[in-house]
């Protein structure tokens, strides 16, 4: 199994280099590898929620994939074990960006293999969010009394993030749902034999 590359090897936030080619189907990435993040809303989805406790990035960073997925588990644990049913989780950041890797071999001629591989576009390994600072990365959407535990979660997944975050409370405005109008019977003319009787 591959090692996990290191954060620090897709950390800054670039254009990547675009490998053209003369023959068009040789100019674009292939076998774009599945996002790691197994839900991107969790809870009551279709209550409605007073307050929204947003994560917000204070710096630019480019975020894998698995840093997302790993502060979704455990912000979606802390709320199911207190508050469960009370609350919604959507993911803002989501990951769009390919991630490319050049192999490098180890062993007895492995400075042959990486000779002439300047530039090498790489295979793709995983994907990332570009963020810059002010992006909504998390929101928990939760009525009043749970506030505090939603910032308690929030704190658990800015640990999983290589950046500094802040947390915002946002309160929401909720429309209230009128109720749906009955329809009328549509009234049955009568027969015209019955109209001439009558």
């Amino acid at each position: 199994m591959a090692k996990l590359r290191s954060a620090s090897a897709y950390s800054r936030v670039k254009r990547p280099y675009t490998r053209i080619s003369k023959k068009r189907k040789k100019s674009f990435v292939k076998g774009v590898p599945g996002s790691k993040i197994v839900h991107f809303d969790m809870g009551a989805k279709s209550k409605s929620f007073s307050y929204a406790v947003n994560v917000v990035a204070r710096r630019a960073i480019n975020l894998r994939h698995n840093a997302i997925e790993a502060a979704r588990a455990t912000a979606n644990r802390h709320m199911n074990s207190a508050a469960k049913g009370s609350f919604a989780i959507k993911i803002r950041a989501v990951p769009h960006h390919i991630m490319r890797m050049k192999p490098l071999a180890t062993g007895a001629g492995a400075d042959r293999f990486s000779q002439g591989m300047r530039r090498a576009f790489g295979k793709p390994i995983g994907k990332s969010c570009h963020v810059k600072p002010g992006k909504i990365l998390f929101s928990i959407y939760v009525d009043e009394k749970h506030i505090p535990l939603a910032k308690q979660a929030s704190r658990k997944i800015i640990a999983k993030f290589p950046i500094p975050c802040g947390i915002e409370v946002e309160e929401r405005k909720i429309k209230a749902q009128t109720p749906p109008k009955e329809k009328k019977p549509a009234e049955v003319e009568a027969p015209e034999e019955l109209k001439a009787t009558a």
